[in-house]
């Protein structure tokens, strides 16, 4: 059986402009019904590469269906290894589209990965860590320190420059909680903005210093698979200087277990303890239970945090407020989906749809 394929190749600088082709080789990456050999296959339209920036995608595809971690288990072992090889190669592709169509005719000073130190994003490092320049971390000041020195060793041991960021002074998580109490799921976009993304425009000003002339790569770790929240993630993006990559946003969860096995990606003992990389615990969509399992593990973090917590009572805050994690315990009424931040992994998985 032939079928329509996207060309995964890195020899042509862009996938927008080669034509569809055929091939008798299993796509495995795109639309789950045309998998002949292992799915009952229906009625459907043959695939083609859509036009301009969309053409690593195909028609009828990832836009309407969105791989699961389901959909690749249902393949064989040898069809996972080869899925997954395409989705290494394709992750390049989307960078080098990335660039053609953001930065052309300009100067691109800088590839940095987010690197959270969450085992998710330790895999996007170690994939992109040949062609990165920089790492960049976000330090929130409300995170577990092991998670931090996860962060650094891996950089060094990894030779890759790390640009760890803090919130500006006045801005911190003490600082915050202080002020208004700790957040409840209608702040988290605040606390986004104030304890990562603040950190990233640091970096973005430190590295780019003519932003008509200059771009610089932001290399993140959101899949389409995580949330209905980014089941349309863009593949690319720009704003302003920074040209935003997402190449993993056709990943699943299992093509990610398959490539730490293959390439023994070190993994982050906080996120195997408590299932999120443990950068950041501003609370604002804290799970019930969720801070018992954090002092468990770490103790002195949630010490830390019932200090803060009679310091914002002694200051006049609302007693709830003065409780981290409130808002599990609250019901979220009928206002709608709080924001959430594009690097705030867990949190997007958490907030309701």
């Amino acid at each position: 059986m032939l079928f329509w394929a996207v060309p995964i190749g890195r020899d042509k600088p862009r996938l927008s402009r080669l034509a569809p082709f055929r091939t008798s080789v299993n796509p495995l990456v795109g639309d789950p019904e045309a998998r002949s050999g292992w799915i009952e296959p229906r009625a459907r339209p043959r695939c083609a590469l859509r036009p301009g920036r969309a053409g690593i995608e195909r028609q009828l595809d990832l836009k309407d269906h969105v791989w699961t971690s389901a959909d690749v288990a249902a393949l064989s072992a040898t069809q996972r290894e080869e899925r997954l090889s395409t989705l290494i190669d394709q992750a390049h592709r989307i960078v080098d589209e990335a660039i053609a169509e953001h930065a052309a005719g300009k100067s691109v000073v800088a590839t940095c990965v987010l690197f959270s130190g969450g085992n998710d994003s330790t895999a996007l490092t170690h994939l992109m860590r040949e062609r990165a320049t920089h790492a960049i971390h976000a330090n929130t000041t409300i995170g577990i320190e092991a998670t931090r020195v996860f962060v650094r060793e891996t950089c060094r041991a990894w030779g890759l420059p790390l640009l760890e960021r803090f919130p500006p002074e006045g801005s911190t998580y003490r600082d915050l909680v202080l002020a208004q109490g700790f957040p409840g799921p209608a702040h988290h976009f605040k606390m986004y903005q104030r304890l990562k993304e603040r950190g990233l425009r640091q970096a973005r000003r430190e590295l780019v210093t003519h932003p008509r002339r200059e771009r610089v790569i932001f290399i993140a770790g959101r899949r389409r698979e995580e949330s209905a929240r980014r089941i349309q993630v863009p593949l690319h993006e720009r704003e302003g200087s920074v040209v935003w990559v997402s190449p993993l946003a056709l990943w699943t969860k299992l093509d990610l277990n398959t490539y730490r096995a293959r390439f023994a990606v070190p993994r982050n003992p906080v996120a195997d303890h408590l299932h999120m990389s443990g950068e950041c615990l501003c609370g604002a969509f804290a799970a019930s239970g969720e801070l018992d399992e954090i002092r468990q593990w770490y103790p002195d973090v949630v010490r830390w945090l019932d200090r803060l917590s009679a310091e914002a009572l002694a200051r006049g805050i609302t007693p709830e407020r003065c409780e981290w994690g409130w808002g599990a315990y609250r019901s979220r009424g009928s206002r709608g989906a709080p924001r959430s931040g594009p690097l705030c992994q867990s949190c997007s998985t958490r907030s309701p749809s």
